[in-house]
């Protein structure tokens, strides 16, 4: 722009006459001087400016570079869910779990106290609606007075009742365990069966209490569909089910059936200890990384780990006789028949 100013003085002197050649040649000499003066002196401000800019932007560029690194020291990040993966994915990513949980419960086992079939059908049936734990303070009483089904299915319900009233639901309770002894001793010859179709023809007994007898005493493979297995691998995103016995399928399809017994002890023992219903441990949480519901809980790990139960807590277990292997690991029994819980 100053150029052109200088230009059009230039032509305007030459043409009006009035401006000497000397004046018309001394003129852009001393505008270009004043215009290098203005440009210096604009040169000698603009560095600052420059420079705070270049500060302010490379404060930026720094903060946006920790600002990650500080979030990802804090909160785990989670994968995004799966629900468009294949089903090799699934089954993959399925059994995985499984054996990420198998280190962590390597002495997973049925946390009701039984000696005999016949004990254990009966326990089961009795845990519905209460703990195992509160199962195990009241069955030795039972068994003691009633240790054969010949024993039970002739007892007073009024004083099977008073004995099973902890449990809760202790009438119904009493005309199942009853009902269930009677059907023993006509149609099995007082000894629980080792088959799914004829278990389940007894009083109080579903799928879910049939697979926990057929693979618990029987050594014979099957899925327990308890709340915590439901609730666990829809969070996993292994099935949409909602009804148990499609979940039983849908699940059982993921896995070789040898595995059956075991799996529903690792997701059972997992539901009660860490990914709880109303707060899961996400934070504390060993299959994190798989799992597509991570921070439905608990992230921040010490607060996830105070929410832990049992002996991931650092607390007793449920059952008043634990297996020698779940001691030998760390486990504590149960607290002693009378005290509470």
């Amino acid at each position: 722009m100053v150029a052109r100013r200088d230009s059009a003085l230039g032509e305007q002197g030459v043409g009006g006459g009035k401006k000497t050649a000397k004046a018309a040649g001394k003129a852009p000499v001393e505008k270009r001087a004043s215009a290098k003066k203005a440009t210096e002196k604009v040169a000698q401000k603009a560095p600052p400016v420059r420079k705070a800019a270049a500060v302010k932007k490379v404060a930026a560029v720094k903060k946006a570079a920790v600002a990650p690194e500080k979030a990802s020291a804090t909160k785990k990040v989670a994968p995004k869910s799966p629900r468009n993966e294949s089903q090799t994915a699934l089954v993959r990513r399925a059994r995985r779990i499984n054996r990420e949980l198998a280190e962590v419960f390597p002495y997973a086992h049925p946390e009701l106290d039984f000696e005999n079939p016949f004990q254990l059908i009966v326990a089961t049936v009795l845990s519905a609606q209460t703990t195992d734990l509160r199962v195990n303070q009241t069955t030795p009483a039972l068994f003691a007075k009633y240790p054969t089904p010949e024993d039970l299915a002739a007892a007073n319900p009024e004083e099977v009742e008073e004995i099973l009233r902890p449990t809760g639901f202790f009438r119904a309770k009493t005309k199942s365990v009853i009902g269930l002894s009677k059907a023993l001793v006509e149609n099995f010859g007082g000894e629980v069966p080792g088959r799914l179709d004829d278990l389940v023809t007894l009083p109080g007994v579903g799928r879910k209490t049939a697979f926990v007898v057929l693979g618990n005493a029987f050594g014979r493979p099957g899925i327990t569909v308890d709340t915590h297995f439901m609730r666990l691998v829809r969070r996993w995103q292994w099935t949409d089910e909602t009804d148990p016995d499609k979940i039983e399928a849908a699940v059982s399809a993921l896995f070789p059936k040898s595995n059956w017994t075991d799996l529903s002890h690792h997701v059972i023992w997992h539901g009660r200890r860490i990914c709880h219903a109303r707060k899961p441990a996400c934070g504390a949480c060993p299959i994190a990384p798989l799992c597509p519901a991570y921070g439905e809980g608990e992230t921040d790990p010490e607060k996830a780990q105070k929410l832990l139960k049992y002996e991931k807590g650092g607390f007793p277990g449920q059952r008043l006789n634990p297996p020698q292997a779940y001691l030998d690991a760390g486990g504590k029994a149960a607290p002693p028949l009378g005290a509470t819980g």
